[in-house]
């Protein structure tokens, strides 16, 4: 990936993610698109709520960018015949619930030219997860956190 600008044209920048580090994750919100009472495998979206106060959405974009910015959770909503969006706090459907209580040690972000950024990495003691905008979905996946110091952000 092409290391330039994070700020997707049709976004904007989203918030910088470096303000996470030091803050310590205490609720993950998520959403899901159901459909006749049945929940997609796949996340829309997800809150990270901080010790803060702090509430950080994470999503993909309608142009495949990673937006990242800060956001109160929404509440679930009909969509008539295509369903429901669903919002609710979670525990074991993404990566992110094993890290409930720990301090975000660090972040890494990619991006490219077209879409701006389109992934994000937190760093936790106890691992990593890696947030991505893939095809327009939202790939959400535990990773290895890096053995030597953190990569630097732009």
């Amino acid at each position: 990936m092409e290391l330039l600008d994070p700020v997707c044209l049709l976004h904007g920048p989203g918030i910088d993610p470096a303000s996470l580090v030091g803050s310590r994750l205490v609720q993950v919100m998520a959403s899901w698109h159901t459909h006749d009472g049945q929940p997609a495998d796949d996340l829309v979206e997800v809150w990270l709520i901080d010790d803060r106060g702090g509430s950080t959405n994470i999503a993909s974009g309608t142009d495949w960018c990673l937006m990242v910015e800060s956001s109160e959770p929404e509440s679930g909503f009909d969509m008539g015949d295509w369903g429901r969006i669903e919002v609710r706090s979670v525990r074991d459907e993404t990566p992110l619930a094993a890290h409930l209580g720990e301090l975000v040690l660090g972040v890494r972000q990619e991006w490219v030219p077209a879409t701006g950024r389109v992934a994000l990495e937190l760093d936790f003691s106890s691992g990593g997860v890696r947030c991505e905008s893939r095809g327009g979905d939202l790939w959400i996946r535990a990773v290895d956190s890096p053995a030597g110091p953190l990569a630097p952000m732009p």
